[in-house]
């Protein structure tokens, strides 16, 4: 239908001929791709890293101290600070502490669960894989509480400053990070004492 009158005209649309692409000109295309994500991750990982290990490592522990030092670091402050509200959902303070560079972007979140390991264990602690220390750290509540969180937690920070970008407005970006944690950590609290329920504990 048209409010205008007129002849009808018929909707011709030319197709171009579909063809195989050329196996050389995607392997290229993908190995460009991948090159691109390694260097930006890379370079993410790298800095909030060194960023970590600096505040994992300063200040010192003080002089008889009994507990690894990263216990007295800046790091291990925020871990303690976030410990109870994250202790509902299962979470201990290394897992906060982990979670807070995981916003840059969420494969940080693993490299830092290393070095948080790393730096609060002892001598033998340290030699042991992450899988190891986290076997008995964690239980199978706490494991599937973090991927539940993950599922809805925001994915990095390069999607809120797209967001912010896009609308022009740090309205929805605030809107859609404070909506993914609160959603996150729903669905952790739910899978948590769901997994506790069911002996997961």
């Amino acid at each position: 239908l048209t409010v205008l009158r007129g002849a009808r005209q018929p909707l011709l649309m030319e197709l171009p001929s579909y063809k195989w692409p050329n196996p050389t000109n995607v392997l290229l295309g993908l190995l460009e791709r991948a090159r691109i994500f390694l260097r930006r991750i890379g370079t993410i990982i790298l800095w909030v890293m060194i960023v970590l290990w600096c505040l994992a490592t300063f200040p010192s522990a003080p002089a008889g101290a009994t507990e690894p030092a990263i216990y007295y670091s800046f790091a291990g402050m925020i871990g303690h600070a976030l410990a109870p509200l994250l202790a509902p959902i299962g979470f201990n303070w290394q897992i906060a502490i982990a979670l807070v560079p995981g916003l840059a972007a969420r494969e940080v979140a693993v490299a830092a669960l290393g070095m948080v390991y790393a730096l609060s264990g002892d001598d033998e602690a340290v030699t042991e894989a992450l899988s190891v220390a986290l076997a008995q750290d964690w239980t199978l509540a706490t494991a599937l509480a973090l991927l539940a969180w993950y599922v809805f937690a925001p994915q990095c920070l390069a999607t809120l400053a797209a967001t912010r970008r896009e609308t022009n407005s740090w309205r929805w970006p605030v809107f859609m990070f404070v909506y993914l944690i609160v959603l996150a950590y729903i669905a952790a609290f739910i899978t948590y004492r769901v997994a506790l329920a069911l002996g997961g504990g």
